[in-house]
């Protein structure tokens, strides 16, 4: 047997890479290695295929776009966790801890009363059985000078609201405030509010926010209701409101004129409420 007859034997590592085409891709040594500071940011940087070169523009595209499972960039996380973070939370007053109840005070004495309750509840380390005490507010439209404006008004002058938890420790404390009468309920005991009359006298306010008033203004003057004319050829009748222009800011009351009911055309500064 000669020697062109002899078979060199087959290099299996060869043979694989020629099934593959790996034989056609350019070796080690063709190619230059990629800047490291340009791996792990964002997609992989494209590459002259001349060169080998890792072109600029692919490698500023790629940094600050680094993303997360599912192919969201970090940052659009980052801002979505920001929006979330900033949502407003509206929390309905029932739902905090404790129980609403309602107390007689003075007249007029609703906030120095408010202040000797609170300063009471820091002195006898009782804020982890009464969280907080209100004064109903609401918006009220009022008209001066002929002009509308809007004011806070109270509620119900002469009350507060106390929410605490139960107790009778916490009952004597509140009783035994400055200014404090006694609390809102049968026979003078204290009394719970339910959830409705809760959110009708507070208005659902944020986490965070001091919000005790509420904001949907009413009308100083309401249908059927007596009035007292102020200035005018009628002055000093009392009389029925029958209507109410808000646009014009003028009331039609009903006036008893010589035994007869007579509606009169009154601008709102013509009349007082009784």
């Amino acid at each position: 047997m000669t020697d062109s007859n002899i078979t060199e034997p087959l290099d299996p590592m060869a043979a694989a890479r020629a099934l593959l085409g790996a034989t056609s891709a350019p070796s080690e040594d063709e190619v230059a290695p990629a800047d490291e500071s340009a791996l792990g940011q964002g997609s992989a940087p494209e590459i002259d295929p001349e060169t080998g070169e890792i072109l600029q523009g692919s490698q500023q595209a790629g940094e600050g776009t680094a993303t997360v499972d599912g192919g969201v960039s970090e940052a659009e996380v980052l801002d979505e966790d920001a929006l979330l973070a900033q949502a407003e939370v509206l929390i309905s007053p029932y739902d905090r801890p404790g129980k609403w109840f309602v107390v007689h005070t003075q007249s007029g004495y609703e906030k120095k009363v408010k202040q000797n309750l609170e300063a009471r509840v820091q002195s006898f380390n009782m804020e982890d059985k009464i969280y907080e005490v209100a004064i109903p507010m609401e918006d009220v439209i009022e008209f001066k000078n002929g002009q509308k404006v809007v004011v806070q008004k109270k509620m119900f002058p002469g009350y507060l609201l106390i929410r605490s938890r139960r107790g009778n420790d916490v009952h004597h404390m509140i009783r035994n405030t400055p200014g404090v009468t006694g609390f809102a309920g049968p026979g003078g005991k204290p009394s719970p509010l339910r959830r409705s009359e809760v959110e009708s006298f507070l208005s659902v306010k944020q986490e965070g926010e001091e919000q005790q008033r509420k904001t949907k203004p009413r009308m100083l003057y309401e249908d059927n209701e007596t009035v007292r004319i102020k200035e005018g050829p009628f002055a000093d009748f009392q009389g029925q409101v029958v209507e109410i222009n808000e646009e014009q800011l003028k009331l039609k009351v009903l006036v008893n004129i010589f035994g007869r009911e007579t509606p009169v055309e009154l601008d709102f500064a013509q009349v007082a409420k009784l």
